[in-house]
Order: structure tokens, then C-alpha cells, then sequence
């Protein structure tokens, strides 16, 4: 009786030791699955509605072709609130973690771009980025960096500008001097205004706290102001929608956002689209391509956008325009 009994709890320790162990298999496959997912970082400059559009279309995008937050990708977003030591310090961060790392906006992608050794990099909400030095080619970057630049098409919004305001001659022009991806449109706009037979005065801010006392005196000597696609003008456009009204000097703004928030018009990039646009490369670096090789792409989705609020304030009638092909 004691050697059966013996043998059947031998029997049955040994057989506990296998289901442990199918156990600990088990448990080891599910932590392995769970590590399988990539990591993408997101390194947005500052806060504001274009680009956590970008944001936004980048994630749903993602999620829409199998990458959902938690399941076959894991997300790491991080917002510098346009400050550059915060910049440096998150870049370095979202480098060494990610398998891939999405920069928002020409200031975010130039700082990836310095702390970036082997780990790819797209980016979106850039303009040029030939003269931001992250690509050596549009058609074959050369670099860990490629994406979509949200470049609009300036001469289009200066051709609504005429429609909507035939008798304006004088056209400001407001931008932040510390933003290449501003100077680079500030160069362009003035060229076409000029060319289209306007005169141009221009004024260059530091920082928020300059735009409402140089739009209220850059509103005193023109008919009208453009605003290119600048991060921290954007930042400021209701409170620059409300010194349009007050003045009653329209602004052609850069992209749809910033007409939503205070501008009358613009010919411009849906932010939302052009983050959608930028995953779907994501998901070709994530499966295998190499990102070096990928060209920069331009906005497909560019929309008339009218604020039909403020065009209302401004007793301006934008019922007739359009855009020439």
C-alpha cells in the first residue's frame, strides 16, 4: 500500500510539473506576443490645431490598417511646447526607445534629425525640408528622414486674395523669424505679391508675445495681411481674428485651421488628410522599406477654405470665388 501510494503521488507531482511548465510556456509566448509590437514615438513642437490634426490623421490612419494603439503598435507621444531645450531632451529620449519616430512640424523633425544615429524618422507639417536640411533629395532623401511637407500652393491663395478684395493694393505679411519653414513662404509670397502688383510690408516676430502689437500696427498701414503656415503665428490666430474684425483687415491664412480660427480665407492643406497621408509611408518603413529611399511627398488633399463668420464681420462676399486649374 505504500509503494502505490508513493507511486501515484509521484505520478502526480510529475504530471504537476509538466502543466507548470505548459504554463510557464505559455505565459513566456504571451509576454513575447506582446513584445512583438513596434514602438513609434510622435514628437509634436507646440500645440495647435494643424498639427495635432497631423496627429490625429496619423494615428487613425494607423489604427484603420491593423496598427491600433495597443495591440500591433505601441504610441509614444511627446508635445515640447515649442520650447527648444525641451526639444533636445525629448528627441534623445524618443530615439533610443522607438522603432520609428514621427516629427511634427520643421523645428521637431530638426531636432530628430542631430540625435538620430540608426533609427528612422518621418516627418509632416514641414515645408521645405531641402532648406531645413533633412533631406538631401526630394525624390531620394539619402538620410534617416523623409515625409510630407504641407507646402500650399501660395500663388492660389494670392489669386483668392484679388478676388475677394479687388481694390486692396497694400499686403502685410506676418511671420516668426526663428521659423525656416516661414522665411522660406515669406520669401515666396513676396515675390508673387509684388509680381501681382502689390506692395508688401513685412514685419517678423520672436515670440507670442509680440503678435498682437505687431498685427495691430502691421493692420494700420495695409489692406490686408497673409499669414504663412507658421507654428506660433498659428498658435495666436483667434486673438488675431479678433484684431482682423476690429480693424477690419482680412487675413489669408496659410491652412484651413488657421482660417478656422480668425483668418477669412485660403487655398490651403487639411492637416488631418496629410497625417493620414504620412502613415501610410509609416506603415511601409514598419513593414520593411527603407526610409532613405522613400520621396517626400505633397499634400493631396488642398481645399478653398472660407471662414464664413468672419467674412460675414468683414462685409466681404466670397460667394464667387474660385481657383484656377
Amino acid at each position: 500500500m505504500k509503494y502505490q501510494t508513493v507511486k501515484k503521488l509521484a505520478v502526480m507531482s510529475l504530471a504537476g510539473l509538466v502543466l507548470l511548465g505548459l504554463g510557464a510556456c505559455s505565459s513566456t509566448s504571451s509576454q513575447s506576443s506582446s513584445t512583438d509590437s513596434v514602438k513609434v514615438g510622435i514628437l509634436q513642437y507646440m500645440e495647435h490645431d494643424s498639427l495635432t490634426a497631423a496627429r490625429k490623421g496619423f494615428v487613425d490612419e494607423l489604427a484603420a490598417n491593423g496598427y491600433k494603439e495597443g495591440e500591433k503598435i505601441s504610441l509614444d507621444y511627446q508635445n515640447a511646447q515649442g520650447d527648444q531645450a525641451n526639444l533636445q531632451t525629448i528627441s534623445e529620449q524618443l530615439v533610443s526607445k522607438n522603432d520609428l519616430v514621427l516629427a511634427i512640424a520643421t523645428p521637431a523633425a530638426q531636432s530628430l534629425a542631430t540625435t538620430s544615429t540608426d533609427t528612422p524618422i518621418l516627418f509632416t507639417a514641414v515645408t521645405d525640408p531641402l532648406s531645413a536640411d533633412l533631406v538631401e533629395s526630394l525624390d531620394k532623401p539619402k538620410t534617416l528622414l523623409s515625409g510630407t511637407s504641407d507646402q500650399a500652393p501660395i500663388d492660389k491663395q494670392i489669386e483668392l486674395l484679388g478676388q475677394a478684395l479687388p481694390t486692396a493694393k497694400t499686403v502685410g505679411i506676418l511671420y516668426t523669424t526663428s521659423e525656416r519653414n516661414s522665411e522660406v513662404q515669406v520669401e515666396q509670397a513676396k515675390k508673387l505679391l509684388e509680381k501681382a502688383g502689390y506692395q508688401v510690408v513685412v514685419k517678423g516676430i520672436n515670440s507670442t508675445n509680440e503678435v498682437q502689437d505687431a498685427t495691430s500696427s502691421l493692420m494700420k498701414d495695409v489692406d490686408a495681411v497673409f499669414v504663412p503656415t507658421d507654428n506660433t503665428i498659428a498658435s495666436t490666430m483667434t486673438m488675431i481674428g479678433d484684431l482682423s474684425v476690429a480693424n477690419k483687415v482680412p487675413v489669408i491664412g496659410g491652412s484651413t485651421d488657421m482660417v478656422d480660427q480668425g483668418g477669412l480665407l485660403t487655398y490651403g492643406t487639411n492637416y488631418e488628410a496629410l497625417g493620414r497621408q504620412t502613415a501610410k509611408m509609416a506603415i511601409k518603413v514598419l513593414e520593411g522599406a527603407d526610409v532613405s529611399e522613400l520621396s517626400v511627398e505633397y499634400p493631396e488633399t488642398v481645399n478653398l477654405h472660407v471662414n464664413q463668420d468672419i467674412a460675414k464681420q468683414l462685409g466681404i462676399d466670397t460667394s464667387n470665388l474660385s481657383v484656377s486649374k
